[in-house]
């Protein structure tokens, strides 16, 4: 049940910063929420490999390429959804850095089990 709720809060964060940015457009709520769903996916069984394979680079950054990564995620992302768009890499940029701080915010609520 958790899971559900977490899901229409990101779905709900996706839709602001869709609102928040001129160069994210999705069709509506559930363009949104198939989003959601679409990127958890995608951090579970993409996510990984990319980067165990960018961890020379993510290293010698010192971890900054990780927003490159996210960025080409969410790209990736909108680009599979239909009733997305992301009008170029640094929109994608920045959309996921915002998501990453809502998302710390959603986390931070929807933990009950006192652990941070």
């Amino acid at each position: 049940m958790m899971i559900l709720v977490r899901w229409i809060l990101f779905a709900l964060a996706v839709l602001f910063i869709a609102w928040l940015l001129p160069g994210i457009s999705i069709a509506g709520f559930l363009a949104a929420l198939i989003l959601v769903v679409v990127i958890a996916l995608i951090n579970a069984f993409l996510r990984p490999l990319i980067n165990f394979l960018t961890l020379p680079i993510n290293f010698i950054t010192l971890g900054l390429f990780g927003l490159v990564i996210n960025a080409l995620l969410f790209m990736l992302a909108g680009f599979l959804v239909p009733g997305v768009e992301v009008a170029n890499f640094w929109w994608a940029l920045l959309a996921s850095v915002i998501l990453s701080f809502l998302g710390s915010g959603i986390d931070s609520v929807t933990n009950k089990s006192g652990k941070v």
